[in-house]
């Protein structure tokens, strides 16, 4: 691609102009529980952040949830670069709690003293100190539930920082299942953005400090943070159950096969692969009916969910 994966997604993350077909969804909430609306649109969590900012998407971040037994685990949704804690998750979100879970998102890896909208926007330091945060809201998250562990959905970057934390920081104890939507193990091509630190260390600055992606230098193939998440050869740790739900549609993780990584506790998903009118791409897999079904299934595999063959449209532009 010419232009840097992750920061394509900061763009298209906060182009809320855009417009996408928003559907009206069923959803089947669980008993006693209120039934929130389902969107199936990407730019709805955008366009909450824009009229609500700071605000939770729906059906997350109820700290007074309690998990039932059929549900034990509360489910953690790390969202991408560029994003927050509303954007990626105005599909999810809803979806999960519906089905009886508590479900929690969080905000990480914001640039201090930026002014907002801009800081408003996560996932852009550095993916270590992001898995610290993360492993701090895990133990919020647990502590306010009484859960002895959590599940966790991510997306994009929120599919490989997470890993960290398990591998590095403890995660492994308490992640039972680490569903990933475009995900990227082996990496990216970086290499763009690595030629824009050199030029602007070549004029004296840190570009740490004056360019807007941080993290984005970490996904480089074969960078330190690469190999420490590969380290021994795999990204799984044995502890821990993983789906990855990916599509050859993804446009911004090229090739879609960076994620597409075998493991003894791991389910590959390609949703081509059963409907080929799903047209997914790195976005609107995030909201798809078709996503929402194989996630619900990830994270109870007793009870799998039928995954209607529907029509997916692309939601990046062109």
């Amino acid at each position: 691609m010419s232009v840097r994966p992750a920061v394509l997604r900061l763009i298209v993350l906060v182009a809320t102009a855009s417009a996408c077909l928003v559907l009206a969804a069923p959803a089947s909430a669980a008993p006693g529980r209120p039934t929130l609306p389902v969107t199936y649109d990407f730019f709805a969590g955008a366009r909450d952040a824009v009229a609500r900012p700071g605000a939770s998407a729906p059906g997350t971040n109820d700290f007074s949830c309690r998990p039932t037994a059929a549900h034990p685990n509360p489910v953690v949704l790390v969202h991408g670069t560029g994003g927050n804690r509303q954007t990626n998750w105005a599909t999810l979100g809803p979806v999960l709690h519906n089905a009886g879970y508590c479900v929690f998102a969080l905000t990480y890896g914001t640039l201090p003293g930026t002014p907002y909208p801009i800081n408003a926007l996560g996932g852009l330091t550095s993916m270590i100190p992001s898995a610290k945060q993360l492993g701090a809201f895990i133990d919020r998250v647990r502590g306010a539930t009484g859960a002895a562990k959590v599940d966790i959905v991510g997306h994009s970057e929120g599919t490989l920082m997470p890993e960290y934390y398990v591998r590095y920081l403890g995660g492994s104890r308490v992640v039972e299942r680490y569903v990933s939507l475009a995900p990227y193990w082996k990496g990216q091509d970086s290499s763009g953005y690595l030629a824009l630190e050199k030029a602007t260390r070549a004029i004296g600055l840190d570009p740490k400090r004056v360019l807007p992606c941080p993290e984005c230098a970490e996904e480089q193939y074969g960078s330190p943070f690469m190999r420490a998440i590969n380290a021994g050869g795999s990204p799984y740790d044995p502890a821990v159950v993983y789906t990855n739900i990916m599509t050859r549609d993804d446009g911004v993780v090229e090739p879609w096969t960076d994620g597409f990584v075998p493991g003894p506790r791991t389910t590959n998903i390609v949703v081509q692969d059963t409907c080929a009118a799903d047209r997914s791409d790195h976005l609107s897999l995030v909201s798809s009916p078709r996503t929402a079904a194989f996630v619900r299934t990830a994270l109870d595999p007793r009870n799998p969910v039928a995954v209607p063959c529907v029509p997916v449209p692309p939601g990046i532009p062109g």
